[in-house]
């Protein structure tokens, strides 16, 4: 179940699956059922507190409650707002509660070891306030294990951002599909271990609802990974030039490193002539050739057996970058543009923009958007619109990374950890996608292929990883595939 459904996608398969005759007590009930599994599953019997709000999140908590007070749990719901008040399925299933349910307030916490989040789901759009807000403040003061139903209260749906204060929480139950707010900061951090429960929804609602943004992962294109055949060599598995800097040499060596790893056939690194000796010392595998200039630079991609190219690891910031940028847009090659490849472009990123085909992968980090991008919002947004203004891929990178096209298509990666944090690690990642697109991958499967097998790497080696692990534990993520 790769795809992500915004708030309103949501909604509509809610409403989508009753129509087909599934009706809202029934979804409710399942709902609630999936949410005591997990409780169940992780916590002896305990006294609970069912946070719970006025509309269908409310309506899950009452039927929470009641299935944990049925198993001889001891449970209090305490209820924003006036019972008489409740609708539909949600005023049924409070009518079945007959244990305690009492107004919230931050004094209710006194009646539980465990708490249910069950106030608010993934539509709210205004800041908690009041006595909502002193409860879930209090609730993170005594660091009482919490639950969330759909997402933690106060988290926006759509985006992850906090809107006033938000439970943190252990557990997230929700239902069908996740939502990006599940998956990008900071709602990744407050909603805890996900579960994506099935409350018989029937996929065939996706087919109408028609999303296009899904959670990375092979299903999206291992269909187009390469993999070498019985009668492959190394000029059938790609040729990828990439220029090497003059100063900081183990960014391009990285990438080299990386995108070799990852099937390429044959890497050339493109150096200052100054530096062709100590680039030549490193490894034995990749061919180096002194480059001085973009005219040198043009010649080496005017070489027929070139397939793609990597520019900006270490390169420098400045005139120079941006002229050998311009030269390797102008040879029709695909490529990966990163780090002071876009950074050199940061007083005229139009320069950049009207020369980039879908082709092409950007692959900045937070500043180095900054620097090209003015868009605002949430990260999802930002990088779709990015996409679509600059008319290639661009991979913002961060604990959630976001991939996206310029046709709208944007994938968000839950692979990365903690221990990518260190030097170097942004330089392999930008060699394993030039590497995949050297090997004919395209622009936005190589992007999304490479940020998972990167992040799964690093899932490998764990704490102690330094960015020189990283190719040759790819390798292995990629013998797993």
């Amino acid at each position: 179940m790769t795809e992500i459904l915004t708030v309103a996608q949501m909604y509509e398969a809610d409403r989508l699956a009753m129509q087909s005759g599934i009706p809202g007590l029934r979804l409710m009930e399942a709902a609630g059922l999936a949410i005591e599994r997990v409780i169940r599953g992780a916590w002896s019997p305990r006294p609970v507190v069912v946070l719970a709000g006025p509309g269908n999140n409310g309506g899950d908590g009452f039927v929470v409650a009641r299935l944990l007070e049925r198993r001889g749990w001891p449970v209090t719901v305490a209820l924003l707002g006036d019972r008489a008040r409740l609708k539909g399925d949600a005023a049924a299933n409070a009518a079945r509660w007959k244990g305690p349910c009492i107004p919230l307030s931050p004094e209710v916490l006194n009646r539980g070891a465990l708490v249910v989040d069950a106030l608010f789901g993934a539509g709210l759009a205004r800041p908690l306030e009041g006595g909502t807000a002193a409860t879930i403040e209090e609730l993170n003061r005594r660091e009482l294990p919490c639950v969330a139903v759909d997402v933690p209260s106060g988290i926006h749906g759509d985006s992850g951002s906090v809107l006033g204060c938000a439970p943190r929480c252990l557990a997230t139950v929700t239902f069908f599909r996740p939502k990006p707010g599940h998956l990008l900061e900071p709602g990744r951090q407050y909603r805890g271990a996900l579960t994506v429960a099935d409350i018989g929804i029937p996929g065939s609602v996706l087919t109408p609802i028609s999303p296009d943004q899904w959670c990375n992962g092979p299903k999206l294109w291992s269909q187009v990974l390469p993999r070498p055949g019985p009668t492959s060599h190394k000029y059938s598995q790609g040729h990828l030039l990439i220029r090497g800097g003059g100063r900081m040499t183990g960014a391009a060596r990285l990438a080299a490193a990386a995108a070799r790893r990852c099937g390429t056939g044959l890497v050339t690194l493109a150096v200052p002539p100054s530096m062709l000796f100590p680039y030549m010392g490193d490894a034995p595998g990749p061919l180096v050739r002194s480059c001085a200039d973009a005219e040198a630079l043009a010649e080496c991609f005017d070489e027929s057996r070139i397939t793609a190219g990597l520019l900006g690891p270490g390169a420098g910031l400045g005139d120079k970058t941006r002229i050998d940028v311009r030269m390797a847009l102008s040879s029709g090659r695909p490529l990966v543009l990163d780090a002071d490849a876009l950074s050199s472009f940061a007083d005229a990123p139009r320069d950049l923009f009207d020369q980039l085909r879908p082709d092409m992968v950007l692959t900045p980090h937070e500043g180095e958007f900054a620097r090209l991008f003015a868009h605002k919002g949430d990260k999802l947004s930002r990088t779709r619109a990015a996409a679509e203004e600059c008319g290639a891929v661009v991979l913002l990178k961060g604990a959630d990374t976001v991939v996206a096209a310029p046709d709208g298509r944007a994938v968000i990666c839950t692979a990365g950890m903690p221990a990518l944090a260190t030097g170097g690690s942004g330089d392999v990642l930008a060699g394993i996608i030039a590497g995949l697109l050297a090997q004919g991958m395209p622009a936005f499967e190589a992007a999304c292929a490479g940020t998972w097998i990167h992040g799964n790497a690093a899932g490998k080696i764990g704490p102690g990883l330094i960015a020189e692990d990283l190719p040759l534990a790819a390798a292995g993520v990629l013998a797993t595939l």
